[in-house]
Protein backbone atom coordinates (compact mmCIF):
# COMPACT_ATOMS: atom_id res chain seq x y z
CA UNK A 1 0.00 0.00 0.00
CA UNK A 2 3.09 2.33 0.94
CA UNK A 3 4.23 2.07 -2.77
CA UNK A 4 0.84 3.42 -4.20
CA UNK A 5 0.77 6.74 -2.24
CA UNK A 6 2.81 9.14 -4.73
CA UNK A 7 -0.33 7.42 -7.34
CA UNK A 8 -2.77 8.23 -5.23
CA UNK A 9 -1.72 11.39 -4.41
CA UNK A 10 -0.98 12.29 -8.04
CA UNK A 11 -4.58 11.17 -8.39
CA UNK A 12 -5.82 13.38 -5.92
CA UNK A 13 -4.25 16.10 -7.17
CA UNK A 14 -5.65 15.89 -10.49
CA UNK A 15 -8.94 14.81 -9.31
CA UNK A 16 -9.26 18.21 -6.71
CA UNK A 17 -8.16 20.18 -9.63
CA UNK A 18 -10.95 19.22 -11.71
CA UNK A 19 -13.37 19.68 -9.06
CA UNK A 20 -12.34 23.27 -8.70
CA UNK A 21 -11.86 24.05 -12.32
CA UNK A 22 -15.76 22.61 -12.29
CA UNK A 23 -17.11 24.94 -9.50
CA UNK A 24 -15.10 28.08 -11.20
CA UNK A 25 -16.67 27.68 -14.55
CA UNK A 26 -20.40 26.85 -12.27
CA UNK A 27 -19.11 30.21 -10.44
CA UNK A 28 -18.90 31.89 -13.88
CA UNK A 29 -22.58 30.72 -14.95
CA UNK A 30 -24.13 31.61 -11.96
CA UNK A 31 -22.40 35.38 -12.09
CA UNK A 32 -24.05 35.57 -15.89
CA UNK A 33 -27.69 33.67 -15.38
CA UNK A 34 -28.38 35.24 -12.02
CA UNK A 35 -29.58 32.05 -10.57
CA UNK A 36 -28.51 28.74 -9.14
CA UNK A 37 -26.08 30.73 -6.86
CA UNK A 38 -27.92 29.21 -3.30
CA UNK A 39 -27.58 26.11 -5.02
CA UNK A 40 -24.00 26.18 -5.87
CA UNK A 41 -23.22 27.44 -2.46
CA UNK A 42 -24.43 24.69 -0.42
CA UNK A 43 -22.55 22.13 -2.55
CA UNK A 44 -19.73 23.89 -1.95
CA UNK A 45 -20.19 23.40 1.64
CA UNK A 46 -21.14 20.11 1.03
CA UNK A 47 -17.50 18.94 -0.40
CA UNK A 48 -15.67 21.23 2.20
CA UNK A 49 -17.41 19.04 5.15
CA UNK A 50 -16.14 16.06 3.05
CA UNK A 51 -12.96 17.80 3.93
CA UNK A 52 -13.26 16.22 7.33
CA UNK A 53 -14.08 12.62 6.88
CA UNK A 54 -11.89 10.61 9.61
CA UNK A 55 -9.78 8.73 7.03
CA UNK A 56 -6.19 8.98 6.02
CA UNK A 57 -5.33 12.30 4.03
CA UNK A 58 -4.55 10.25 0.05
CA UNK A 59 -8.46 8.89 0.62
CA UNK A 60 -10.01 11.64 2.31
CA UNK A 61 -8.66 14.03 -0.67
CA UNK A 62 -10.17 11.50 -3.35
CA UNK A 63 -13.40 11.04 -1.28
CA UNK A 64 -13.93 15.18 -1.61
CA UNK A 65 -12.70 14.58 -5.19
CA UNK A 66 -15.20 12.42 -6.25
CA UNK A 67 -18.10 13.94 -3.89
CA UNK A 68 -17.19 17.23 -5.61
CA UNK A 69 -17.38 15.50 -9.10
CA UNK A 70 -20.74 14.13 -8.34
CA UNK A 71 -22.56 17.39 -6.78
CA UNK A 72 -21.73 19.28 -9.80
CA UNK A 73 -23.11 16.67 -12.22
CA UNK A 74 -26.17 16.78 -10.41
CA UNK A 75 -25.91 20.77 -10.35
CA UNK A 76 -25.33 20.84 -13.87
CA UNK A 77 -28.22 18.29 -14.68
CA UNK A 78 -30.44 21.30 -12.70
CA UNK A 79 -29.67 24.38 -13.50
CA UNK A 80 -27.26 24.52 -16.30
CA UNK A 81 -28.53 24.69 -20.04
CA UNK A 82 -28.49 22.07 -22.16
CA UNK A 83 -27.71 24.27 -25.23
CA UNK A 84 -25.47 23.35 -27.54
CA UNK A 85 -25.07 26.12 -30.05
CA UNK A 86 -25.68 29.60 -29.88
CA UNK A 87 -24.29 32.39 -27.59
CA UNK A 88 -25.09 30.27 -24.39
CA UNK A 89 -22.95 27.44 -25.26
CA UNK A 90 -20.19 29.89 -26.81
CA UNK A 91 -20.40 31.28 -23.16
CA UNK A 92 -20.11 28.62 -21.38
CA UNK A 93 -16.95 27.50 -24.02
CA UNK A 94 -15.01 30.96 -22.82
CA UNK A 95 -16.11 30.53 -19.54
CA UNK A 96 -14.29 26.89 -19.09
CA UNK A 97 -11.27 28.64 -20.84
CA UNK A 98 -11.35 31.33 -18.07
CA UNK A 99 -11.53 29.36 -15.50
CA UNK A 100 -8.49 26.80 -16.47
CA UNK A 101 -6.49 30.09 -16.67
CA UNK A 102 -7.35 31.26 -14.12
CA UNK A 103 -6.95 27.86 -11.87
CA UNK A 104 -3.18 28.07 -13.43
CA UNK A 105 -2.78 31.47 -12.18
CA UNK A 106 -3.69 30.98 -8.86
CA UNK A 107 -1.71 27.90 -8.95
CA UNK A 108 1.29 30.08 -10.61
CA UNK A 109 0.52 32.20 -6.99
CA UNK A 110 0.46 30.20 -4.85
CA UNK A 111 3.74 28.81 -6.10
CA UNK A 112 5.47 31.84 -5.55
CA UNK A 113 4.25 33.16 -1.89
CA UNK A 114 5.46 30.10 -0.33
CA UNK A 115 8.59 31.37 0.14
CA UNK A 116 7.44 34.81 1.68
CA UNK A 117 5.15 32.94 3.61
CA UNK A 118 8.00 30.29 4.68
CA UNK A 119 10.20 33.77 6.03
CA UNK A 120 7.18 35.65 8.13
CA UNK A 121 6.82 31.84 9.98
CA UNK A 122 10.43 30.99 10.25
CA UNK A 123 10.83 34.84 11.64
CA UNK A 124 8.41 34.00 14.66
CA UNK A 125 10.02 30.41 15.24
CA UNK A 126 12.77 28.99 17.97
CA UNK A 127 16.07 27.88 16.26
CA UNK A 128 15.29 24.04 16.56
CA UNK A 129 12.16 24.43 14.88
CA UNK A 130 13.81 26.05 11.49
CA UNK A 131 15.48 22.93 10.61
CA UNK A 132 12.89 20.58 11.24
CA UNK A 133 12.29 17.95 8.90
CA UNK A 134 9.56 17.71 7.58
CA UNK A 135 9.42 21.41 7.88
CA UNK A 136 6.92 22.97 10.70
CA UNK A 137 4.93 25.84 9.22
CA UNK A 138 3.23 27.08 12.25
CA UNK A 139 5.34 28.77 14.34
CA UNK A 140 5.33 26.86 18.06
CA UNK A 141 7.32 26.41 21.19
CA UNK A 142 7.11 24.17 24.06
CA UNK A 143 4.18 24.02 26.50
CA UNK A 144 5.59 25.67 30.15
CA UNK A 145 4.12 24.62 33.07
CA UNK A 146 4.74 26.05 36.55
CA UNK A 147 6.14 24.03 39.74
CA UNK A 148 5.93 26.42 42.58
CA UNK A 149 7.29 29.62 41.44
CA UNK A 150 9.64 28.38 38.47
CA UNK A 151 8.30 27.81 34.81
CA UNK A 152 9.87 24.36 33.48
CA UNK A 153 8.88 22.86 29.97
CA UNK A 154 6.77 20.09 29.76
CA UNK A 155 7.51 16.93 27.42
CA UNK A 156 6.61 13.17 26.49
CA UNK A 157 8.66 10.20 27.22
CA UNK A 158 8.48 8.33 24.07
CA UNK A 159 8.33 4.99 25.07
CA UNK A 160 5.07 5.27 27.44
CA UNK A 161 3.74 8.50 26.27
CA UNK A 162 3.74 9.65 29.77
CA UNK A 163 4.04 13.27 30.77
CA UNK A 164 6.83 14.68 32.41
CA UNK A 165 8.42 18.11 33.57
CA UNK A 166 12.09 19.10 32.84
CA UNK A 167 13.98 20.03 35.66
CA UNK A 168 17.97 19.66 35.11
CA UNK A 169 19.90 19.59 32.23
CA UNK A 170 23.06 17.40 31.52
CA UNK A 171 25.48 16.76 28.50
CA UNK A 172 23.46 13.31 27.86
CA UNK A 173 20.35 13.20 29.66
CA UNK A 174 17.39 15.45 31.55
CA UNK A 175 16.29 14.81 34.68
CA UNK A 176 12.65 14.78 34.66
CA UNK A 177 9.64 14.11 37.16
CA UNK A 178 6.10 12.63 36.15
CA UNK A 179 2.74 15.09 35.74
CA UNK A 180 -0.69 14.86 35.29
CA UNK A 181 -2.07 17.95 32.70
CA UNK A 182 -5.44 17.18 33.99
CA UNK A 183 -4.87 18.48 37.87
CA UNK A 184 -1.62 20.78 36.64
CA UNK A 185 0.78 19.27 39.51
CA UNK A 186 3.08 17.24 39.60
CA UNK A 187 2.04 13.25 40.29
CA UNK A 188 1.73 12.58 43.86
CA UNK A 189 4.12 10.65 45.49
CA UNK A 190 6.33 10.18 42.18
CA UNK A 191 10.15 11.06 41.89
CA UNK A 192 12.63 12.78 39.97
CA UNK A 193 13.94 10.47 36.89
CA UNK A 194 17.15 10.54 34.80
CA UNK A 195 16.39 9.87 31.57
CA UNK A 196 18.30 10.35 28.05
CA UNK A 197 17.62 13.04 25.40
CA UNK A 198 16.18 11.16 22.65
CA UNK A 199 13.77 9.30 25.12
CA UNK A 200 12.30 13.11 25.26
CA UNK A 201 9.71 14.73 23.16
CA UNK A 202 9.16 17.74 23.92
CA UNK A 203 4.91 19.01 24.14
CA UNK A 204 4.73 21.97 21.75
CA UNK A 205 1.46 24.30 20.81
CA UNK A 206 1.32 27.41 19.08
CA UNK A 207 3.46 30.05 19.80
CA UNK A 208 4.57 32.78 17.68
CA UNK A 209 8.11 33.89 18.64
CA UNK A 210 7.54 37.78 18.67
CA UNK A 211 11.03 38.69 20.95
CA UNK A 212 12.80 37.84 17.77
CA UNK A 213 12.06 41.07 16.36
CA UNK A 214 12.71 42.72 19.16
CA UNK A 215 16.02 40.98 20.02
CA UNK A 216 16.94 41.69 16.23
CA UNK A 217 15.92 45.21 16.44
CA UNK A 218 18.13 45.87 20.00
CA UNK A 219 21.36 44.60 18.17
CA UNK A 220 21.65 46.81 16.04
CA UNK A 221 23.13 50.38 16.96
CA UNK A 222 21.23 52.83 18.85
CA UNK A 223 22.19 55.93 16.67
CA UNK A 224 20.25 54.58 13.64
CA UNK A 225 16.73 54.65 15.38
CA UNK A 226 16.93 50.55 15.70
CA UNK A 227 17.02 50.18 11.96
CA UNK A 228 15.15 53.03 11.25
CA UNK A 229 17.52 54.78 9.23
CA UNK A 230 18.84 51.77 7.17
CA UNK A 231 14.51 51.67 5.67
CA UNK A 232 14.89 55.28 5.40
CA UNK A 233 17.98 55.70 3.45
CA UNK A 234 17.11 52.55 1.48
CA UNK A 235 13.27 54.08 0.59
CA UNK A 236 15.01 57.32 -0.53
CA UNK A 237 17.73 56.13 -2.86
CA UNK A 238 15.20 53.12 -4.23
CA UNK A 239 12.74 55.95 -4.84
CA UNK A 240 14.92 58.68 -6.63
CA UNK A 241 16.37 55.44 -8.55
CA UNK A 242 13.54 55.14 -9.89
CA UNK A 243 12.82 58.33 -11.08
CA UNK A 244 16.29 59.06 -12.40
CA UNK A 245 16.12 56.08 -14.87
CA UNK A 246 12.26 56.17 -16.50
CA UNK A 247 13.01 60.23 -16.47
CA UNK A 248 16.46 59.81 -18.25
CA UNK A 249 15.90 56.60 -19.98
CA UNK A 250 12.71 57.64 -21.85
CA UNK A 251 14.00 60.91 -23.01
CA UNK A 252 17.31 59.73 -24.81
CA UNK A 253 14.90 56.93 -25.94
CA UNK A 254 12.54 59.24 -27.25
CA UNK A 255 15.04 61.07 -28.91
CA UNK A 256 16.86 58.50 -30.84
CA UNK A 257 13.80 56.86 -31.63
CA UNK A 258 11.57 59.67 -33.02
CA UNK A 259 13.70 62.44 -33.32
CA UNK A 260 16.14 62.85 -36.45
CA UNK A 261 19.62 64.14 -36.30
CA UNK A 262 23.13 63.75 -37.57
CA UNK A 263 24.54 61.13 -36.37
CA UNK A 264 21.83 59.59 -33.84
CA UNK A 265 22.80 56.01 -35.13
CA UNK A 266 26.47 56.11 -34.66
CA UNK A 267 25.41 57.08 -31.57
CA UNK A 268 23.28 54.63 -30.47
CA UNK A 269 25.55 52.20 -31.66
CA UNK A 270 28.20 53.51 -29.97
CA UNK A 271 26.01 53.91 -26.52
CA UNK A 272 25.19 50.21 -26.80
CA UNK A 273 28.83 49.06 -27.51
CA UNK A 274 29.24 50.37 -23.65
CA UNK A 275 27.23 47.68 -22.75
CA UNK A 276 30.44 45.24 -23.21
CA UNK A 277 32.38 47.12 -20.80
CA UNK A 278 32.69 45.63 -17.47
CA UNK A 279 31.45 47.40 -14.19
CA UNK A 280 34.59 46.33 -12.37
CA UNK A 281 36.75 48.56 -14.97
CA UNK A 282 34.98 51.76 -14.17
CA UNK A 283 34.73 51.38 -10.59
CA UNK A 284 38.22 53.39 -9.73
CA UNK A 285 37.63 56.01 -12.19
CA UNK A 286 34.60 56.58 -10.85
CA UNK A 287 35.76 56.14 -7.09
CA UNK A 288 38.20 58.86 -7.66
CA UNK A 289 35.10 61.11 -9.38
CA UNK A 290 32.95 61.07 -6.28
CA UNK A 291 35.89 61.24 -4.06
CA UNK A 292 36.72 64.51 -6.06
CA UNK A 293 33.54 65.82 -5.71
CA UNK A 294 33.30 65.31 -1.95
CA UNK A 295 30.10 62.23 -2.18
CA UNK A 296 32.31 59.70 -0.25
CA UNK A 297 30.52 58.82 2.85
CA UNK A 298 27.27 60.01 1.32
CA UNK A 299 23.90 58.77 -0.18
CA UNK A 300 24.57 60.77 -3.83
CA UNK A 301 26.54 57.97 -5.55
CA UNK A 302 24.02 55.51 -4.96
CA UNK A 303 21.42 57.35 -6.94
CA UNK A 304 22.77 60.07 -9.19
CA UNK A 305 24.17 57.79 -11.84
CA UNK A 306 20.23 56.71 -12.06
CA UNK A 307 19.76 59.97 -13.90
CA UNK A 308 22.30 59.18 -16.50
CA UNK A 309 20.42 57.06 -19.00
CA UNK A 310 21.73 52.98 -19.32
CA UNK A 311 22.23 51.84 -22.40
CA UNK A 312 20.05 48.80 -21.73
CA UNK A 313 17.20 51.10 -20.54
CA UNK A 314 17.72 53.20 -23.28
CA UNK A 315 17.47 50.62 -25.92
CA UNK A 316 14.41 48.67 -24.52
CA UNK A 317 12.42 51.98 -24.39
CA UNK A 318 13.90 52.64 -28.05
CA UNK A 319 12.54 49.74 -29.43
CA UNK A 320 8.91 50.27 -27.48
CA UNK A 321 9.15 53.76 -28.92
CA UNK A 322 9.49 52.61 -32.41
CA UNK A 323 6.60 50.56 -32.46
CA UNK A 324 3.84 53.34 -31.92
CA UNK A 325 2.62 54.53 -35.13
CA UNK A 326 3.83 57.97 -36.79
CA UNK A 327 0.07 58.76 -37.24
CA UNK A 328 0.05 59.95 -33.87
CA UNK A 329 2.77 61.83 -33.70
CA UNK A 330 1.91 63.56 -37.03
CA UNK A 331 -1.70 64.63 -35.27
CA UNK A 332 -0.14 65.82 -32.46
CA UNK A 333 2.08 67.89 -34.51
CA UNK A 334 -0.96 69.59 -36.74
CA UNK A 335 -2.45 70.42 -33.36
CA UNK A 336 0.68 72.33 -32.07
CA UNK A 337 2.13 70.15 -29.80
CA UNK A 338 5.97 70.73 -28.97
CA UNK A 339 8.07 67.13 -28.88
CA UNK A 340 7.92 67.36 -25.24
CA UNK A 341 4.66 67.90 -25.16
CA UNK A 342 4.55 64.43 -27.66
CA UNK A 343 6.85 63.17 -25.53
CA UNK A 344 5.00 63.52 -21.47
CA UNK A 345 1.21 63.59 -22.97
CA UNK A 346 1.30 60.71 -25.92
CA UNK A 347 4.39 58.45 -25.74
CA UNK A 348 5.05 57.85 -22.35
CA UNK A 349 1.81 56.87 -21.81
CA UNK A 350 1.59 53.99 -24.41
CA UNK A 351 4.70 53.04 -22.94
CA UNK A 352 3.24 51.85 -19.75
CA UNK A 353 4.24 48.53 -19.87
CA UNK A 354 7.80 48.61 -20.97
CA UNK A 355 7.89 51.60 -18.34
CA UNK A 356 6.33 49.06 -15.28
CA UNK A 357 9.31 46.71 -16.19
CA UNK A 358 11.82 49.04 -16.04
CA UNK A 359 10.33 50.00 -12.54
CA UNK A 360 10.65 46.67 -11.24
CA UNK A 361 14.54 46.34 -12.82
CA UNK A 362 15.51 49.69 -10.74
CA UNK A 363 13.80 49.02 -7.81
CA UNK A 364 15.14 45.25 -7.25
CA UNK A 365 18.67 46.47 -8.34
CA UNK A 366 18.46 49.91 -5.90
CA UNK A 367 17.22 47.84 -2.83
CA UNK A 368 19.56 44.56 -2.97
CA UNK A 369 22.36 46.69 -3.81
CA UNK A 370 25.30 45.79 -1.94
CA UNK A 371 28.43 46.69 -3.81
CA UNK A 372 27.68 50.81 -3.83
CA UNK A 373 27.19 51.13 0.35
CA UNK A 374 30.02 48.86 0.65
CA UNK A 375 32.66 51.30 -1.89
CA UNK A 376 31.07 54.29 -0.71
CA UNK A 377 29.41 54.12 2.94
CA UNK A 378 31.25 54.27 6.20
CA UNK A 379 28.82 55.80 8.90
CA UNK A 380 26.50 53.40 10.30
CA UNK A 381 23.77 55.72 10.11
CA UNK A 382 24.27 56.04 6.63
CA UNK A 383 23.93 52.37 5.18
CA UNK A 384 21.05 50.64 3.82
CA UNK A 385 19.45 47.82 4.75
CA UNK A 386 21.36 45.32 1.75
CA UNK A 387 24.64 46.61 3.47
CA UNK A 388 23.43 46.75 7.50
CA UNK A 389 21.55 42.96 6.80
CA UNK A 390 25.11 41.69 5.93
CA UNK A 391 26.82 43.19 8.83
CA UNK A 392 24.31 41.85 11.09
CA UNK A 393 24.67 38.04 9.05
CA UNK A 394 28.30 38.35 10.01
CA UNK A 395 27.91 39.02 13.72
CA UNK A 396 25.15 36.66 14.48
CA UNK A 397 24.83 34.09 11.03
CA UNK A 398 23.54 31.22 13.54
CA UNK A 399 20.31 33.20 14.94
CA UNK A 400 18.13 32.56 11.57
CA UNK A 401 14.99 33.28 13.44
CA UNK A 402 16.14 37.19 14.10
CA UNK A 403 18.00 37.16 10.53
Amino acid sequence: MDKLLPFIWILSAIALYGVAWGLLVEAMGVARRRKGGPTLAGLSLMVLAAAFVPVPLPWRLLFVAGMGAALLVIYHRLWVPKARTGPEFRERKEDRRQAALHLALLTGGAIFIVPFVWLVTTSLKEDEEIFKFPPAWVPRQQVQVRIGNQPVGLARLKPTGQYVVQLRESETSWTVQPYSPEQGALVPGSRPLEVTKGDLEKVKAFDPRWENYTEALTFLPPETLYGAMYLWNTVLVTVLNIVGVLLSSSLVAFAFARLRWPGRDLLFILMLSTMMLPAAVTLIPVFLIYRGLGWVDTLHPLWVTAFFAAPFNVFLLRQFFLTIPNDLEDAAKIDGCSYFRIYWNIMLPLTKPALAALTIFAFMGSWNNFMGPLIYISSPEKMTLAYALRLFQSAHSSEYGML
